[in-house]
């Protein structure tokens, strides 16, 4: 893996250094903060290629930390905290995390996820560049929908989604290759990641989120992206 400069956030002394050392060890630059606003600053004042941010900060709070960074930044973030429960990582993929790594955890699972997340940013896909859903125009170059005379963003993720399930418009997708194409190999049983994904896409896409025309739901299985007739 190609060196990365790393903002790692987190108010703990000692998980900032076994984190440093064990990103230097590999070659990579690692910034660190303490607190939700010394991050912020940190991001307006130079680029990173990643951010690690732990939950349990003081000031500002992890949640509105990576609320606040995906707000203006498509710089990948992947929490690290002690916090195990389907509800956190709920909330974390909402609020706009790439990944989500429980304390304690051995540091090649977390040199693994930071690997997979820089792999699928520097993957060229070929895939469409313009959707059109009846009244809905999604331009993923800009990753900007339009819908109904709203404009609204992609977030990193609802783009990944949303554009590999248009690369397969008709079919229906597991979730299983879902997850495996978008967040890794390694992935598989985390469901509950693309049923936060998909439930925001519906939000900007569809008219009816809980009646959905185009982004429908294969019970047990998976999503199939269905296309309005020509």
């Amino acid at each position: 893996m190609n060196a990365t400069k790393v903002l790692v956030v987190d108010d703990e002394p000692q998980m900032r250094r076994a984190l440093r050392l064990s990103l230097h060890a590999h070659g990579h630059e690692v910034i660190e903060a303490e607190s939700g606003e010394e991050a912020l600053r940190k991001l307006d004042s130079e680029p990173f290629d990643f951010v690690l941010l732990d939950l349990n900060i003081p000031g500002l709070g992890g949640m509105a930390t990576c609320r606040a960074i995906r707000a203006h930044s498509e710089v990948p973030i992947i929490v690290v905290s002690i916090r195990n429960s389907e509800h956190d990582k709920v909330a974390a993929l909402n609020a706009g995390a790439d990944d989500y790594v429980t304390k304690p955890f051995g540091v090649p699972e977390l040199l693994a996820r930071v690997e997979a997340v820089a792999r699928r940013r520097s993957v060229e896909r070929k895939e469409p560049t313009m959707l059109l859903l009846d009244d809905v125009r999604i331009d993923f170059e800009t990753r900007q929908i339009t819908a109904r005379g709203a404009k609204t963003h992609l977030t990193p993720k609802e783009f990944e989604v949303l554009q590999f399930l248009a690369c397969h418009a008709g079919q229906v997708i597991s979730h299983r290759r879902l997850l495996q194409a978008i967040w890794g190999p390694e992935y598989g049983n985390e469901t509950e990641y693309v049923r936060v994904i998909v439930n925001q896409l519906r939000k900007k896409i569809e008219s009816d989120p809980h009646n959905p025309k185009y982004l429908l739901t294969e019970h047990w299985f998976g999503y199939r992206l269905a296309l309005p007739p020509r």
